[in-house]
């Protein structure tokens, strides 16, 4: 399952971004779009909901042959058979993470600094996501990276490496002496009026 994985376009969903569309809908045009990879984030909803939305946005994902990613929540990544989970440096221990999921999941961490990055892939994690790289509105407590330090991330593990965080067509420019193996992206897709024209922007505009 884990071979072979593209991170070239990660999507990262947030629904309070949508404009008149729904998360299934804005899901399927950013993958006709580009999108490679899908990591379902939601923050203030119920279990059960949690569980019907990853269950819907799946058969969307598997229709394309996409992989979709859990945020956080490793019960409901093995409960709706997702390919994997991202965590953060404030959840489950690595360690722990890869034991409840198995060797056959995609396993991704957050990291800000290169000692965090080198811990999470010794402990485990397929991929690290870094950053925030810019300034970014959809998560108010995310600390600044420089693209220096993301350079050095990516030189210094033999894992992918994915910059997060304010990423957007205009800025980048800036990440394609990074050598990353991907962006992972919220607003600059989900928040325009053609989500699939904004994947097929970005995605252009990848030059690393």
């Amino acid at each position: 399952m884990k071979t072979n994985i593209d991170y070239k376009l990660y999507l990262v969903t947030d629904r309070d971004l949508l404009k008149n569309t729904d998360l299934y809908t804005a899901v399927e045009e950013a993958i006709k779009g580009g999108v490679t990879l899908v990591q379902l984030r939601e923050k203030d909803i119920t279990t059960l909901d949690f569980y019907n939305t990853a269950l819907n946005i799946k058969k969307v994902t598997d229709k394309y042959d996409i992989p979709l990613i859990i945020n956080d929540r490793m019960d409901i990544a093995l409960a709706v058979n997702a390919s994997g989970v991202h965590i953060g440096q404030k959840d489950m221990p690595c360690t722990i993470a890869r034991k409840i999921l198995g060797n056959d999941k995609i396993l991704g961490v957050s990291a800000t600094t290169l000692s965090q990055a080198i811990k999470a892939e010794k402990e485990g994690a397929d991929y690290i996501g870094v950053g925030a790289i810019f300034n970014t509105s959809t998560k108010q407590d995310a600390k600044p990276v420089s693209i220096d330090t993301l350079k050095e991330i990516k030189e210094t593990l033999s894992i992918p490496v994915v910059a997060i965080g304010g990423i957007t067509s205009k800025n980048i420019h800036l990440l394609n002496a990074s050598n990353i193996d991907g962006i992972a992206v919220v607003s600059d897709i989900l928040g325009k009026n053609d989500i699939r024209l904004a994947s097929e922007d970005l995605n252009s505009l990848i030059k690393f």
